[in-house]
């Protein structure tokens, strides 16, 4: 149980970093019509973190995956 609620808040978070991100761009663009320098390094920040937390959770369950049916076929 806690372990769900742990990966409900890390996805949370992920998806919370790429809307921010994109929130922060819209409203630069919207109200000075260009992307300063710095919010371009928090989006490829925000993007990084955010793939990171996903590709991570899946690498490590084809690992599992792929241990538990090594152990299986000895």
């Amino acid at each position: 149980m806690e372990n769900t609620r742990f990966k409900i808040s890390q996805y949370a978070c992920a998806v919370l970093l790429i809307v921010s991100s994109i929130a922060l761009v819209a409203y630069q663009v919207v109200s000075i019509e260009d992307v300063a320098g710095g919010l371009l390094y928090y989006v490829a920040q925000s993007f990084l973190l955010a793939g990171s937390i996903f590709g991570l959770d899946q690498y490590i369950k084809i690992i599992k995956r792929n241990d538990h049916g090594a152990h299986k076929t000895q």
